[in-house]
């Protein structure tokens, strides 16, 4: 009986050893998006949004920002039919702000802080309160199910 026992601990511990490494390889090699939760999620596809949108005229980054846009797509449930244009008018109200830093404009001509705005809609009340409103079940994590 205690060969029976310990056989069995042994192997449950190889099999949790077994996980925990490939959970730590993973975590290397796969997006982490879908251990957040929705909520996270859509607000991570907004400022990705906003990125490709600043930086559209540098291909690269507006394709990779724009992929991640399409990946987050598919780790967060929200209003499909309200989300694109409360996405957009949001995202281009915020770079269409007209930042100023005289000390950076004397040394950088045509400096526009995009990202710095990018990064103040992803703290915005504004967002917030678009997660409130379009995503269903913010607080739920994508691998906990549907």
């Amino acid at each position: 009986m205690k060969k029976v026992l310990l056989g069995i601990l042994t192997g449950s511990i190889l099999m949790l050893l077994t996980s925990v490494t490939y959970a730590k390889d993973d975590a290397g090699t796969s997006p982490e998006a879908g251990a957040r939760t929705y909520g996270q999620n859509y607000k991570d596809m907004v400022l990705a949004t906003c990125i490709a949108d600043a930086y559209k005229g540098d291909k690269q980054a507006a394709v990779d920002a724009g992929s991640s846009v399409s990946a987050l797509r598919d780790w967060t449930e929200y209003d499909l039919e309200k989300a694109p244009d409360a996405i957009k008018t949001l995202v281009d109200r915020y770079l269409a702000r007209d930042y100023h830093n005289p000390l950076v404009e004397s040394e950088v001509q045509g400096v526009r802080f995009d990202l710095l705005k990018c990064l103040d809609l992803y703290h915005s009340k504004e967002l917030d309160a678009q997660v409130k409103s379009l995503v269903f079940h913010p607080k739920r994590i994508y691998r906990q199910g549907k």
